[in-house]
């Protein structure tokens, strides 16, 4: 499969430094958004960490669970850091399941620019929905991966299996 170029994605992740502050990073700016505020694609927020929607999913669902504080060294995640992570990425999995209904599930983190992290200075966890036929004919024919469902939209049914699931 060829790559596609995408600069729109370099673009959006330099959009959230400022002028004043070009060093801190797109995770470190989401830590006191509200999952509640539409103008981002928070789900939930958690004492260590924080689960959002990725704004380029590989698939319909596409959750990252984010360590809120910032660090790109798995080794050097604390105890209460990694539990709450792999909690997180549990629930997560509940949810999805409440809300898309996938057959199975891709979770992992990128480690490093080269492991292909899009972000490498702040680690953050991946959990991808999948489905028997995801990899039909257009990402093998035509090269591009069809999205299905709108963010917000998904966004607004997990903000409501989430706080079920909570109850």
């Amino acid at each position: 499969m060829e790559k596609l170029w995408s600069p729109w994605r370099s673009k959006y992740i330099e959009s959230f430094k400022s002028d004043e502050d070009k060093t801190k990073c797109i995770f470190c700016q989401m830590v006191n958004f509200d999952p509640k505020d539409d103008n981002n694609l928070l789900v939930d927020m958690g004492e260590q960490t924080f689960t959002l929607l990725n704004l380029y999913p590989y698939n319909n669902g596409h959750l990252m669970i984010v360590p809120k504080r910032h660090t790109n060294d798995f080794s050097g995640l604390t105890r209460e850091e990694l539990t709450e992570c792999f909690e997180k990425l549990q629930f997560a999995e509940k949810a999805l399941k409440k809300v898309l209904n996938p057959h199975a599930f891709n979770i992992g983190a990128n480690i490093g620019r080269v492991a292909g992290a899009g972000i490498e200075e702040h680690i953050h966890f991946h959990i991808v929905p999948r489905w028997n036929g995801d990899s039909n004919f257009m990402p093998i024919i035509g090269d591009v991966k069809v999205i299905s469902q709108d963010l917000a939209e998904t966004k607004s049914k997990l903000l409501q299996v989430y706080s079920e699931l909570k109850q």
